[in-house]
């Protein structure tokens, strides 16, 4: 029976490639010269540091730009709140990956509203989607990724056929 899983990933790759061109575009801004304002990729964290809360708050469209030049869904950053040391303020924004309970049980109603004939199952940080026919398979997979409502970067992997 064909099925396959749809989880949800951030590309470390894609991330690490959108702050580096942030980091480029701080550069090359006439409001950030001679200033101390950078981006840091570690596991998924990106910490933003500036000399002032204001410029972090100027650093933010620029992140959220470059994240999704490079197909990254914003909606899945996480801002912590600001954190003063010293002369430097910093934020650090978090990547969240995973589908978590409620979103996997919403994505599960909305398969079983569709009437596709498919059947849909939470494991774990997954769901699960099984179905006769690939087609169908194809249908939710096309439901899932023009769905709004679903806030975080999904991914299909394992297709079985």
């Amino acid at each position: 029976m064909p099925s396959f899983d749809v989880v949800s990933e951030v590309d470390k790759h894609e991330a690490q490639n959108a702050v580096d061109q942030a980091n480029r575009e701080l550069s090359t801004r006439f409001d950030f010269r001679g200033v101390d304002a950078r981006f840091e990729l570690k596991d998924l964290i990106v910490t933003m540091i500036a000399d002032h809360e204001f410029q972090i708050d100027q650093m933010k469209p620029i992140l959220s730009g470059n994240m999704i030049k490079r197909g990254i869904k914003v909606s899945c950053l996480e801002y912590s709140d600001l954190k003063g040391s010293g002369k430097q303020v910093k934020v650090m924004a978090t990547m969240r990956q995973g589908i978590d309970s409620d979103l996997a049980r919403k994505m599960v109603k909305m398969v079983k509203d569709s009437k596709i004939k498919v059947q849909a199952s939470v494991q774990g940080e997954t769901v699960r989607i099984q179905g006769k026919a690939r087609d169908d398979l194809q249908a939710v997979m096309a439901m899932f990724r023009t769905d709004e409502s679903i806030s975080m970067p999904l991914a299909f992997k394992n297709f079985k056929d």
